[in-house]
C-alpha cells in the first residue's frame, strides 16, 4: 500500500481550508489551491483563527506550538498544474455544482500525476455522478469531512462500483494518519450516513421553527434534554453554515422545508448572519 504523504486540496473555503490545515498538522505536505488570491489569503487568515480553537478545545500537541509548526508545513498557489505536481492524494472541495466539479476534474486529470488518487468532498454529489470526468474512475472516491473536523473528527470513505478497492484501503490508511475515524460506506448512499441521518432531522426542527409552532431556543432545548445531546439542532446549524443549510432545504420538494429556507434567506443569510463564521446566526458567538 503506497503511504501518503503529498496532498493537495483544491477549494479554500471553509471545510477546504480546514482539511488543509488539520492534514498540515498531522505532519503532511499540503499545497492549497484556489482560483483568487485573495480566496487563498482568506483561507490562511482563517487558518491563524483555527490554531486558537485547536488549542481551546485540546486538540493533542496544540498547546506545545504543534499549531504554528503545520504552517510549515502549508503552500498556497492558483496554479493548479503546480497545486498537484507531486500530490499523492487530491482532495477536491469546490462548490457544490455539478458542473463546476466536472469541469475541475477534467483540467486536473490532465496535471495530476498517474498515481495521484482523486477524492471528493462532495456532501450531495455521488462520486458517481463524477468519475467520467475525473479520467481514472477506478483511482477516485470520496471523503466526506464534517465541520470542525478537529472534534468532529469522521472521514466517511465512499467508492463506486469501479473503485480500486486498494484505493479505499490508502484512502482509510490516510484518514487515519491524520487522527480521522475512517467510516467506510459499502455502496453508493446520497448524503452519506452523516446527512442521511442529519438532514431530515435539522428540516424537522426547521419547519418547526418557521411554521411558528416554537422559536430555535425552545426546540434547542426540547432536544437537549430529551436526548442529552450537548448541542440542539440550530446550535449546530450554525456551526454547519446557515448558507449549506439554505442550500439543502432550497432545494427539498417538502412545502415545509421550501418555507424555512425563505425564512432562512429573509431573516438570516440575507442580514449577513451565516453563524459562527459571521459571529451570528440563530445565536451570537
Amino acid at each position: 500500500m503506497p503511504e501518503i504523504t503529498k496532498v493537495s486540496v483544491l477549494g479554500a473555503g471553509v471545510l477546504g481550508t480546514q482539511i488543509a490545515y488539520h492534514t498540515a498538522y498531522s505532519g503532511l505536505q499540503v499545497v492549497v489551491y484556489d482560483i483568487s488570491d485573495d480566496a487563498l489569503t482568506a483561507s490562511r487568515a482563517r487558518m491563524v483563527e483555527t490554531t486558537e480553537l485547536y488549542k481551546r478545545d485540546g486538540v493533542a500537541g496544540a498547546s506545545e506550538g504543534k499549531t504554528d509548526e503545520a504552517f510549515d508545513h502549508l503552500t498556497f498557489t492558483t496554479d493548479l498544474a503546480a497545486a498537484v505536481a507531486e500530490a499523492d492524494l487530491v482532495i477536491e472541495a469546490a462548490p457544490e455544482s455539478l458542473a463546476i466539479k466536472r469541469q475541475l476534474y477534467k483540467e486536473l486529470a490532465e496535471v495530476a500525476p498517474a498515481h495521484t488518487i482523486f477524492a471528493t468532498n462532495s456532501s450531495t454529489l455521488l462520486p458517481s455522478d463524477l468519475k467520467d470526468s475525473t479520467g481514472r474512475p477506478d483511482r477516485f472516491l470520496a471523503i466526506h469531512y464534517a465541520n470542525q473536523i478537529w472534534i468532529r473528527n469522521l472521514a466517511e470513505i465512499m467508492g463506486t462500483s469501479e473503485t480500486d478497492p486498494t484505493v479505499v484501503l490508502d484512502a482509510i490508511a490516510f484518514a487515519t494518519a491524520t487522527g480521522m475515524v475512517p467510516i467506510e460506506i459499502k455502496k453508493e448512499q446520497p448524503g452519506y450516513i452523516i446527512n442521511s441521518l442529519g438532514v431530515p432531522f435539522f428540516m424537522a426542527a426547521g419547519k418547526l421553527w418557521a411554521s411558528g409552532v416554537a422559536d430555535h431556543e425552545t426546540i434547542d432545548t426540547v432536544h437537549r434534554m430529551t436526548t442529552l445531546a450537548p448541542l440542539g439542532p440550530f446550535q449546530t446549524l450554525d456551526v454547519i453554515g446557515l448558507n449549506t443549510t439554505f442550500n439543502i432545504a432550497s432545494a427539498s420538494e417538502d412545502p415545509g422545508v421550501r418555507e424555512f429556507a425563505a425564512a432562512l434567506k429573509e431573516q438570516y443569510i440575507d442580514k449577513g448572519k451565516l453563524g459562527t463564521t459571521t459571529g451570528e446566526g440563530f445565536y451570537k458567538y
